[in-house]
């Protein structure tokens, strides 16, 4: 049953949550060919085919929760005027696009149009600076930035629990709704834009999570990414989201997913593991996961400062006259620098107590040193801003009134607007920055501040300063920021630790200048290199591989609401129709039928493991009829099945993975002669019982030709991990030995060489071809990694010339993946339809009635 969170959210999203007014018109398609605009009500619904797109230039539609513009109205006119944000990422991305390539913005602006307004601004946006603006209602745009975004998200992305009402705000419902609503209304803005055969999507960020969902429900094949700028947090933080499902589902309906860091991007393979048991694997140095068919790519690199924007600011004259007036006002003190916004986890009145603690245990630092604190304004609300607002404010006066004098403030707060120039300024002149916060996604003060001490030649000239002066500048920052593993030079400090930062602070302004010198050559030489330019061409570049084989599959929507997603198969990968294969069921007369048990006519979560009496009165059946060679080849030990099939008289069963083979009940058992050397599991068992006793949760199976270790109720990262590492250990030390190690779903099993179901269904084939009965039609069906030897083997064993004829071959895997088979079942229910279709074509005819005329269609 779908989860309450996602039963009716498309229906919210299109209205029925608030009242929310229409966009005043449809905005047309960005014109792509001269004379062409395309009608945004064109595209058809079809799921093999999206809208038709025209010969075009490359475009990238960027979408973001605010529009890289600035709008202002004219006092005199009272018309609104706007003008580009120069320091926005979205704006300097461009520069790692082709010069071909057309960007389109998506996205609020930063002040509120009145609706009689939007139709007129929409289309001087679109015209003047390609950007589609959504308009989001009052009431709905604060429910969803300032309320879900800001006081549930952002918390929580930052490792802050709501435990009571004081500290955070509790999960709402209906702020999740309007965040729902909100990602709707900038999906449609991306549809009525999107040529979606040819441009690409780029979303950024937290507050459009759930974006993708929508896009990728209306247009299969778009290419989509996304970029994180926030940390991901752990799954054991991110699990207490209610939501949270439907948020991952959100970011899996992209192809490839950006992060500044490894940590971020593995918690968030952690909790798609823990939450959806999806796995990961790592595909020629790219991390994939497998979604339905569809490989969604991990990308891992942090975003990069625009230097040719920093430079041309340095270069001002307001800059160069700015940096002599800060020379002069602090000349003989050194200058640390600290930038933040105004928010709990910037931790500037932690940095405050460590310049405290470090006066006071070097009195002679006392008037030569002195704290620049520039902050920003906060972009949230609420009382925790103000509480930090005041605990910075009275920290700061509590140390200038203990270490401060009639001319000296070892703290100096600038809490107002600062222009760019003047912290370019300050940037320039700090000998030492420090960055303390206790979480933070990236920030690129850090960043800044080494191109800022570089300097350039026009501001060397203007201040005096040869060619040759040596550069240096030093760094204090948070090991829980997104830079801080890109700064290897950086001293890294746990700010909760405020001694170890008092220490870090004295030593990088008493470090020596060449040491200084090298350690800023360091990271000016990565910092230059990796700009933004270079982290939005490496972006772009890995969406394209990503998004390579999307026309090389059939593609078709499955899933209700946020739930839904896309598979996407090979297209000779189909589903197995009952009424086909019952067609060739029919006309054939030596039939060889192969089945595995567990997750293929049992399903792999049953408590009961036995068979159900549908089940084995579906086997009697089939085995009653003589055209028929029934197998189940299973992992099982031969006790188990012989039991269980006790009543099936003419069914053969191969135990084991074929170690164990046996005709029907009345014939003895065969051992396969290959592996009659166990002496090996007298090594494994004593390894395993070792890994068993390290991971709760786990345990042994002993067979009488194999052992296997389970581990599906350890947990499930831990277990993986031990299971890797079980693998190698056991590869070690049977390098030797006639013995292979293998690696299941949620095992490890050691099984003799020369032992497989591939070997069990040659086997049997050729002995039928030998006794004058070679099959005309062979049916395998199979779910785990060891059915797809016995998919491979047969179809190489019918090829073969002792088969006078090739038979009709139905090779069904279980679930729909990747594999050698040609068709797939859906699950156990549906194995279970398909095999009474067979059961009943089996039945003969009554005789009295023979103009009666079976119909599977109406059974199923």
């Amino acid at each position: 049953m779908a989860s309450r969170s996602c039963k009716n959210l498309f229906d919210w999203a299109s209205g029925g949550l608030l009242d929310i007014p229409c966009t005043p018109r449809a905005l047309p398609r960005v014109m792509t060919v001269p004379g062409i605009i395309s009608d945004v009500d064109s595209y058809s619904n079809d799921d093999d085919s999206d809208s038709n797109s025209s010969a075009c230039r490359e475009r990238k539609i960027v979408v973001a929760n605010m529009l890289p513009l600035h709008a202002k109205r004219d006092p005199e006119t009272k018309k609104w005027r706007f003008s580009l944000d120069e320091d926005s990422i979205l704006l300097q991305l461009k520069d790692g696009f082709s010069s071909e390539s057309e960007v389109v913005y998506v996205g609020s602006l930063k002040a509120e149009i009145d609706a009689s307004e939007q139709e007129e601004v929409a289309q001087k946006l679109l015209e003047e600076f390609n950007c589609v603006p959504t308009f989001l209602p009052s009431d709905l745009q604060k429910k969803f930035y300032l309320g879900f975004c800001k006081q549930q998200l952002w918390p929580l992305f930052h490792y802050m629990l709501p435990m009571c009402p004081d500290h955070g705000d509790r999960f709402d419902r209906s702020l999740w709704q309007a965040y729902v609503s909100a990602n709707k209304i900038f999906a449609d803005k991306v549809m009525e834009v999107i040529n979606p055969e040819d441009d690409c999507v780029w979303v950024h960020d937290y507050h459009l999570m759930v974006l993708p969902t929508f896009l990728r429900k209306r247009y299969y094949r778009v290419k989509l990414g996304f970029f994180l700028h926030s940390p991901f947090p752990s799954s054991e933080i991110y699990r207490t989201l209610p939501v949270r499902d439907e948020i991952l589902r959100g970011l899996l309906n992209c192809d490839l997913i950006g992060f500044h860091t490894f940590d971020y991007a593995r918690h968030f393979l952690s909790c798609c593991s823990r939450m959806l048991g999806l796995d990961y694997e790592s595909k020629r140095g790219h991390i994939g996961l497998d979604y339905f068919g569809r490989t969604v790519y991990i990308k891992i690199l942090p975003v990069g400062v625009h230097m040719g924007r920093l430079e041309s600011v340095l270069n001002l004259p307001d800059t160069t006259s700015k940096i002599k007036e800060i020379q002069e006002q602090y000349k003989g003190k050194k200058l640390i620098l600290g930038i933040d916004d105004m928010d709990i986890f910037k931790g500037i009145s932690l940095k405050f107590i460590a310049l405290e603690q470090l006066l006071q245990q070097n009195p002679e630092l006392q008037g030569n040193i002195v704290l620049v604190q520039i902050i920003n304004p906060a972009r949230g609300s609420g009382k925790d801003v103000q509480e930090a607002k005041s605990e910075t404010y009275l920290t700061a006066r509590r140390i200038n009134e203990v270490y401060g004098s009639p001319n000296y403030e070892p703290v100096v707060l600038i809490d107002r607007h600062v222009p760019q120039y003047e912290k370019t300024a300050y940037y320039a002149v700090a000998e030492c920055c420090i960055v303390n916060a206790v979480r933070d996604g990236m920030n690129l003060v850090p960043y800044k501040y080494i191109v800022c001490r570089q300097g350039t030649p026009p501001m060397n000239t203007a201040l005096g300063m040869t060619a040759d002066s040596p550069q240096t500048s030093m760094l204090v920052v948070s090991e829980f920021i997104g830079c801080s593993p890109s700064l290897s030079g950086a001293i890294r400090v746990n700010p909760w630790d405020t001694d170890a930062v008092a220490d870090a602070l004295n030593l990088a302004i008493t470090m020596s200048k060449s040491e200084q010198q090298l350690r800023h050559e360091k990271h000016y030489r990565y910092v230059s290199s990796h700009d933004v330019a270079y982290w939005a061409r490496s972006f772009a570049q890995d969406l394209d591989r990503a998004c390579r084989d999307h026309y090389s599959k059939r593609c078709w929507g499955i899933g209700l609401g946020l739930r839904f997603r896309v598979v996407s198969l090979s297209p000779n990968f189909r589903k197995l129709s009952i009424d086909h294969i019952v067609s060739a069921y029919q006309r054939t007369n030596r039939r060889a039928i192969f089945l595995d048990y567990d997750g293929t006519i049992i399903p792999e979560a049953s408590i009961i493991k036995s068979p159900s009496p549908e089940v084995l009165a579906l086997m009697n059946s089939l085995c009653k009829d003589p055209k028929n060679t029934v197998f189940i080849v299973s992992g099982r030990g031969r006790t188990s099945l012989s039991d269980w099939f006790a009543s099936c008289e003419t069914l053969g069963i191969a135990a084991e993975h074929g170690y164990f083979l046996r005709w029907n009940r009345s014939s003895e058992w065969e051992t396969s002669p290959v592996g009659a050397d166990l002496d090996w599991k007298e090594i494994v068992e004593p390894v395993m019982r070792l890994y068993t006793e390290a991971t709760d949760g786990s345990n042994i199976e002993s067979k009488e030709s194999a052992l296997v270790w389970h581990h599906q109720d350890a947990d499930p990262d831990f277990g993986s991990c031990q299971a890797k590492e079980l693998l190698d250990h056991l590869e070690n030390v049977l390098s030797n030995e006639p013995a292979v190690v293998k690696r299941g779903q949620h095992i490890v099993e050691v099984k003799p060489q020369g032992v497989s179901k591939g070997l069990v269904a040659e086997k049997i084939l050729s002995r039928m071809a030998n006794d004058g009965k070679a099959p005309d039609f062979v049916m395998c069906i199979g779910d785990d990694r060891s059915d797809e030897d016995m998919f491979e083997s047969i179809l190489s064993t019918v090829s073969s010339p002792s088969l006078p004829s090739p038979p009709e071959i139905f090779a069904c895997t279980v679930g729909r993946k990747q594999s050698k088979a040609k068709y797939y079942l859906d699950d156990v229910s549906d194995v279970v339809k398909l095999l009474q279709g067979l059961a009943t074509a089996s039945t003969p005819k009554p005789k009295h009635l023979p103009h009666i005329q079976v119909s599977f269609e109406s059974v199923y």
